[in-house]
């Protein structure tokens, strides 16, 4: 059969996927995502969403549906013996930074199911012009110097220029590569997670059950933001199969808490799994991608991996509209596993020590101080920089009327200069004069897609040569 042709091929439809395609859409970038699955993954899974993406979401023109679609997280209530015994805060609180809005979307995670970000995220890809595949299972592929042709269980192959495998953390794909996982096992105990339907506990707290004295595990439950149901979660004892069934869900919530078995009225997703940290030993081979998952898996404690797996899309996504629409040299490419790999290390270590109560959710999970300063991309070239440095995320802030993340916002770069009427050279790009703005200093600097600060400067000396082969354009 002739292969269907495309620019790229995202093999994966979970979050990951769905920003990755949607950044490419927007991007005019032809992309087919597909999926073995007959449909979006329908768990809760994972449901805390941190302020920097937020940001992402932002940018992508789904964050006011993710708002409206969820809520905070609520304080924790400790239950023992069928009485309230206290408040447990979740987060650590935020240090005020003295800046005003210059982190729009707050201190603390805000909370979605997981398939409830997915059908936002698909509903602005179909808005986007841009397509899922459902029912189509990878089951091999061939590289050569011009592309990748994949073959499916069934269906037609497709020819596409790039791969990105976002198929999660038994992906297919990477397996077909060969690339290897290096990583440990967080805890050996299988933990239990169910979407549930409860009555008789109130969805005004995150239902803490701590551990009893016949020897069973924790359970907590949580009422999911925008909706009826609770997530449970309960821990089992190693080499324990928790029973996923309604009456084997029952029967834990019953034994571990004041509830009754027909508290539990309905079951509509449930799984088990092992947590464990593993990081993929590359992010590429040759046309092909890793992403999300697929390139590193969390434990879900301090909610890093859905975080970071959307922000593995935001980074490869404007560098493939770059090289496949703006003109960048292919070798712009190789940044991504450059600036992403240590960042999913980074994360790796915070999930595995929040698990192990080694590390409080709060600063360290917000994501907000993540950046780029070391990437081959960074440019710094005034000899005292201010508060915020190249690579650096680029703040928020309404200035002289205008929101920094409205100027932001799109495919394009932007060029802003902050305190100092030094001339410019001319870019296709928009173009910001603030008088003078606290949280970035002084200087003249290049915001790249992506929201991070690509170049910054005390004059525009150097910044053409640094454009020139990025792909740098305005907008779409």
């Amino acid at each position: 059969m002739a292969a269907v042709l495309t620019d790229v091929l995202v093999v994966g439809a979970g979050p990951t996927g769905l920003a990755l395609a949607v950044d490419l859409a927007r991007r005019g970038v032809d992309a087919v995502v597909v999926e073995r699955a007959g449909r979006l993954f329908p768990g809760s899974r994972g449901k805390g969403i941190q302020p920097r993406t937020m940001e992402v979401f932002d940018d992508l023109g789904v964050v006011d549906a993710i708002r409206a679609a969820g809520g905070p997280y609520p304080v924790g209530m400790i239950w023992r013996d069928g009485e309230r015994a206290g408040e447990h805060r979740m987060f650590d609180p935020a240090e005020e930074s003295g800046t005003d809005g210059d982190s729009p979307y707050g201190a603390e995670p805000w909370m979605v199911p997981q398939w409830r970000t997915q059908e936002i995220l698909s509903a602005r890809l179909t808005e986007l012009g841009g397509r899922v595949e459902f029912g189509r299972e990878v089951v091999g592929f061939e590289q050569d110097a011009e592309g990748v042709t994949v073959a499916f269980a069934a269906g037609e192959p497709v020819r596409a220029r790039y791969v990105v495998a976002a198929d999660g953390g038994r992906s297919t794909v990477r397996r077909a590569l060969g690339i290897g996982m290096t990583g440990e096992t967080v805890d050996p105990n299988p933990i239990l997670v169910a979407d549930v339907r409860i009555t008789g506990l109130d969805r005004d707290n995150w239902h803490v059950f701590p551990p009893g004295d016949a020897g069973e595990g924790f359970m907590a439950i949580c009422p999911l933001a925008g909706t009826e149901d609770f997530q449970l979660v309960a821990q089992f004892p190693e080499g324990d199969h928790p029973d996923l069934s309604l009456e084997g869900i029952r029967k834990v919530a019953a034994t571990r808490s004041h509830l009754a078995p027909e508290d539990v009225t309905e079951v509509r997703w449930a799984s088990d799994f092992r947590p464990r940290a593993a990081l993929a030993d590359s992010f590429r081979a040759g046309r092909v991608f890793l992403a999300g998952d697929a390139a590193h898996v969390h434990s879900p404690a301090g909610g890093q991996g859905l975080n970071t797996s959307v922000q593995d899309a935001y980074n490869l996504g404007w560098k493939l509209g770059a090289v496949l629409r703006g003109g960048a040299a292919e070798s712009l490419l190789a940044t991504y596993e450059e600036e992403r790999r240590p960042i999913a290390g980074q994360m790796l270590g915070i999930s595995t020590g929040v698990h192990r109560g080694e590390i409080r959710r709060g600063e360290a999970t917000r994501q907000l101080a993540l950046g780029y300063r070391d990437s081959s991309l960074t440019v710094e070239t005034r000899p005292s920089p201010g508060p915020v440095h190249a690579g650096d995320r680029a703040p928020d802030g309404t200035v002289d009327g205008v929101r920094l993340f409205d100027a932001f916002r799109g495919p394009h770069w932007t060029l802003l200069t902050v305190g100092t009427a030094t001339s410019l050279p001319t870019l296709p790009v928009p173009t910001l004069r603030l008088r003078s703005y606290g949280p970035y200093g002084t200087g003249v600097f290049l915001v790249r897609p992506d929201g991070y600060v690509g170049w910054a400067g005390a004059t525009a000396e150097g910044l053409r040569e640094y454009a020139a082969g990025l792909g740098v354009q305005g907008p779409v």
